[in-house]
């Protein structure tokens, strides 16, 4: 074990495994395009908040000028929405995405073993029971969430809103996060929905964690809508979280074990799919094959996986999609573009051509859709300022466009919107695309 004094004085370089690559990191020409898509940069116009800026710091660890005591290595390595813009836009095509999650797990590594100070008590805390225990069960996730739903339905979390006591415990800005739980927890058991009327496809959908407890409306939607379109639908019941938080939050070797489980879950099923409904989700599980490709046992396991995940507009959007059924919705809609929906998995036009395919719908466009809305996983919990920020920014931009439904297909996405317009008393509702779909269906805008 290391003295703090020691740690202070010395630099801490990357090392072991999961280090940030030297071919990527020198990809990066420097050419500054990426600066005006980085929702960090465009908030603070500093370069040190770009993803150039940030690189230049992983290389200076890599080149050993800096190490990763460094407080600013440290800050922007935090500070980075990870919202992978820059990927998008980058002539290099560098993969930002790979380097920054390297670094983070570099850091958290080092914290584990000694080589920097650990992290405050509480937040050790958090993270063993958050990442080592509650997204790795399943099981001990329900439980945790029917007790969140006894908490919001039975009055206890009024009183405690109302007399101060979040407050008093400095709980009040992140329990107003959690998320309105469901009672009608979509849970994996091997069930099999028929489609209705012929079955073109055999596909498997994930059910995960968050959206299986707070969105299992949104999964309950999804399979109706997979049935209209001739989709025989199965959830596989060994499945579990995708380990998106994991890996995105320096663990990943925690993302790791989560991706085996999934792997061993679906593989054999005959699928022509995996269907995932939400986008950080989804991005995770097509880089199944990155995260294992140095495990001989898995590799090519993971790449055969990766394959088949299919986001649902993605996949909707691919066949020929039932519009027979679809019956008018007059509403007015405007999409905002989860991130990793937009810039990691590249899909943009499927979920405009999915609402635009809705009888009598409007959609119309928000200035800057595509930018983060300052969710990103745990970043309104790490990063409450800048979340606040880009948050008021996204909504500022969907408001201008005075539609009834604000649409999007990602849990955090839809919390952060959904609270920043209930904080501001908005009639404007926060719903996920595949309901758009399922209203259209029944043929009942009252259901939004």
């Amino acid at each position: 074990m290391i003295a703090e004094s020691e740690i202070l004085t010395a630099r801490v370089p990357f090392a072991g495994a999961d280090t940030p690559s030297d071919a990527i990191i020198n990809t990066c020409v420097h050419c500054g395009l990426c600066l005006s898509s980085c929702p960090t940069y465009r908030e603070t116009g500093l370069e040190m908040f770009s993803p150039r800026g940030r690189i230049y710091l992983m290389k200076g660890v890599a080149d050993g000028r800096i190490g990763m005591e460094s407080d600013v290595f440290q800050e922007q390595m935090s500070a980075c929405l990870n919202c992978r813009a820059c990927e998008a836009v980058c002539p290099s095509g560098v993969q930002y995405g790979q380097i920054l999650e390297a670094s983070r797990t570099q850091i958290e590594d080092a914290r584990d073993d000694g080589r920097l100070p650990p992290h405050p008590w509480p937040v050790q805390l958090l993270r063993s029971g958050v990442f080592g225990v509650l997204f790795k069960r399943l099981e001990l996730f329900q439980g945790f969430s029917r007790l969140m739903w006894f908490y919001q339905r039975s009055g206890v979390q009024a009183l405690a809103r109302e007399s101060g006591l979040l407050k008093l415990l400095g709980l009040a800005d992140t329990e107003a996060l959690l998320p309105p739980m469901s009672n009608a927890f979509t849970v994996p058991q091997g069930q099999i929905y028929p489609a209705e009327g012929t079955a073109r496809y055999h596909v498997a959908l994930l059910t995960g964690c968050v959206m299986a407890t707070a969105f299992a409306d949104v999964h309950a939607a999804t399979l109706r809508v997979l049935r209209k379109n001739g989709c025989e639908v199965i959830l596989p019941p060994d499945q579990g979280c995708c380990g998106a938080l994991h890996v995105h939050g320096g663990d990943m070797d925690g993302g790791r074990e989560l991706a085996r489980r999934n792997i061993a879950a679906f593989e054999g099923l005959g699928l022509d799919a995996i269907i995932v409904n939400a986008a950080g989700c989804g991005s995770t599980m097509k880089e199944y094959g990155h995260l294992l490709h140095d495990d001989p046992a898995w590799a090519a396991r993971a790449a055969a996986f990766s394959a088949k995940v299919k986001d649902i507009s993605e996949f909707l959007a691919a066949i020929e999609l039932n519009t027979c059924d679809l019956k008018p919705l007059p509403i007015t809609v405007t999409y905002q573009e989860p991130c990793h929906l937009a810039h990691a998995q590249r899909i943009s036009a499927q979920p405009r051509k999915l609402l635009r395919a809705i009888p009598r719908l409007v959609l119309k466009e928000m200035p800057e859709s595509s930018l983060c809305c300052g969710s990103a996983g745990i970043y309104n919990v790490t990063q409450p300022e800048m979340a606040a920020q880009l948050g008021a920014r996204k909504l500022n931009n969907a408001q201008t466009t005075n539609a009834e439904v604000l649409v999007t297909a990602n849990p955090g996405c839809h919390l952060q919107l959904a609270g920043g317009l209930q904080r501001r008393g908005s009639t404007m509702r926060v719903r996920h695309i595949v309901e758009l779909l399922d209203a259209a269906y029944a043929g009942d805008a009252r259901q939004l």
